[in-house]
């Protein structure tokens, strides 16, 4: 089979090739997959750039990248149903703690992690649905219900984001969205009930006009470093800071006054190690929303197996809108 690997931590284009590599076969408990679509994601990036902190070295000799995918189950394993032959799926953690991910044209995973795909999504759409589209729902979800409350998505044009708002809005939240300039439309266009510049030196005062001076109930948060301080400020008592991430700010101060007097909780999400009772849920209200036609998939980037590189480079790059695939 063709896949894209890497050995040694380095600039895409550096160390990223395309090799002929022996396909895997399906273990007891796994499904072979036929992958369409391998998405990559920052985490894919940072992995191979050598970002993370004290990694030191690769973690195996040879790696196959991306951890979302989506295709066409070709095989099965021992003690799997057969009948799961030929089903469309999306995949998650294919490159968790493993060499090999999603990036070639077949993969074995055990078979929880291919998930059945609804006849309403595409296989691109389905390439999605790992990490931003887990991410998303963890984060608006995770608490329970959110009908009825307010909650405000930071960084509403990011894929996490753009998916997250579609999620509140559908689970029947209003939803204040910041975002850049550019953004603004998009995120409006899905949904959001007020759309902020996230640079607006107004913006407390803005999120709390939007309110009506009563604050969020539920904060997702994509730079939680940056938007501590504005959080503590913004939120009701007793709501919760859903946080994802905080890339420009690893080490932040915690302002523990303003968050001891309003008892806020912080609930961070990391969807490689989600509990599967969490997944479970979280895949559940994916499905849901999908089959109610509630969520809006923008074209995606589609690379060519021989381009991967360059995807990942616009990865690193930012600033895009649609996910960013390796065509398998």
């Amino acid at each position: 089979m063709k896949a894209v690997t890497w050995r040694a931590f380095g600039p895409a284009q550096d160390v990223l090739r395309v090799e002929t590599l022996e396909t895997p076969t399906p273990a007891a408990g796994e499904v072979l997959v036929r992958v369409a679509f391998s998405g990559a994601n920052p985490s894919d990036v940072k992995a191979r750039g050598g970002a993370r902190p004290g990694v030191t070295k690769p973690p195996f000799e040879v790696i196959v990248p991306h951890s979302d995918g989506a295709g066409v189950i070709e095989a099965v394993g021992a003690g799997v149903d057969a009948a799961r032959v030929g089903e469309r799926v999306w995949l998650w953690n294919g490159q968790w703690q493993r060499a090999f991910g999603t990036c070639a044209e077949y993969i074995a995973v055990p078979e929880a992690q291919a998930v059945t795909l609804p006849d309403s999504a595409s296989l691109e759409d389905g390439a999605v649905l790992g990490i931003p589209g887990l991410t998303a729902a963890q984060t608006v979800f995770g608490g329970g219900d959110v009908s009825g409350q307010t909650i405000l998505v930071a960084g509403g044009g990011g894929a996490v984001g753009y998916l997250a708002v579609q999620l509140a809005v559908w689970g029947g939240a209003q939803v204040i969205a910041t975002c850049g300039a550019r953004d603004e439309d998009r995120v409006k266009a899905v949904g959001a009930e007020v759309v902020l510049r996230y640079d607006s030196p107004t913006l407390a005062a803005d999120i709390l006009a939007a309110t009506g001076g009563a604050g969020v109930d539920r904060a997702v948060e994509v730079e939680l470093g940056s938007n501590l301080a504005l959080l503590c400020e913004v939120m009701k008592p007793l709501g919760t800071i859903a946080a994802y991430g905080s890339a420009k700010d690893m080490a932040p101060a915690m302002p523990f006054g303003p968050m001891l007097f309003k008892a806020l909780k912080l609930d961070i999400t990391l969807i490689y190690i989600l509990p599967l009772a969490e997944r479970l849920a979280a895949i559940a209200k994916l499905h849901d929303a999908l089959l109610a036609g509630a969520l809006r998939f923008e074209p995606a980037n589609v690379f060519e197996i021989e381009a991967a590189a360059e995807a990942h480079e616009m990865v690193e790059a930012g600033g895009r809108t649609g996910a960013v695939l390796v065509k398998l």
